[in-house]
């Protein structure tokens, strides 16, 4: 028996967190809710949930904010909610570490098919023992998807979950080309809900992370109008 998933809710209109409830909870997931951005951090510390449903709207601490200091010490997946149906607001919230969102007013079933969605791509807390080491090396620069870790110039890089794995998708074919598209199916699955945007949001964010790479023989290029590619040219 699987142990059971807990779901922090964080709305503060009674009504759609009441619905919400209703129909995780029918899918066997646990929910604890939260009205205000301050007490669902009080909320987030004490429970430690499998994922967290937030608005941006909240009274407190916005929900952009909470997404900041989640992200300061975990990795757990989180699902905006927002009224807005704004491209700032969605990019933003991606760029803080956001792996999905979903604009209100929205089909109840559906939140329920994202949420299942995100979990099975969610990392596990451990990296089980007799995985395999997946992890592919460059100058400077090491990616492992079994422990989802990024070393850059010998010191760890804090990255999303999604973020890493896109770096990890291209690196492990190096010089190859791939479409947004190609990278949002592979890296979000055929069951993502977002656009293009949201790939060009993670590769500007990686390149943050990774500057100067060039001088290594390697970095992520842009091909215009056709996606991106993991550019490796070793040293002769």
């Amino acid at each position: 028996m699987t142990e059971q998933q807990n779901i922090l809710l964080v709305d503060d209109d009674p009504n759609i967190s009441h619905l919400v409830r209703l129909y995780l909870e029918k899918e066997g997931f646990c929910v604890t809710e939260a009205a205000r951005g301050d007490t669902a951090l009080t909320a987030f510390q004490n429970q430690t949930p499998s994922l967290v449903l937030l608005d941006v709207m909240l009274p407190g601490i916005d929900g952009l904010e909470v997404l900041k200091e989640i992200r300061k010490t975990s990795k757990v997946p989180v699902i905006m909610l927002t009224a807005k149906d704004e491209t700032f607001d969605k990019v933003l919230g991606l760029e803080l570490g956001a792996d999905d969102y979903i604009t209100k007013p929205f089909e109840t079933k559906e939140l329920v098919a994202r949420v299942k969605a995100v979990l099975r791509r969610a990392p596990s807390a451990e990296p089980k023992e007799d995985m395999p080491d997946d992890t592919l090396s460059f100058p400077q620069l090491t990616i492992s998807l079994a422990r989802y870790e990024v070393t850059y110039e010998g010191n760890q890089v804090e990255m999303p979950p999604k973020e890493l794995e896109v770096l990890y998708y291209l690196a492990s074919m190096p010089n190859k080309v791939f479409t947004r598209a190609q990278l949002l199916e592979q890296v979000w699955g055929f069951d993502f809900f977002g656009d293009s945007r949201t790939v060009d949001v993670h590769i500007k964010r990686l390149r943050e992370k990774l500057p100067e790479c060039e001088k290594y023989g390697w970095k992520i290029h842009t091909v215009y109008r056709v996606g991106y590619k993991f550019e490796y040219k070793p040293a002769q």
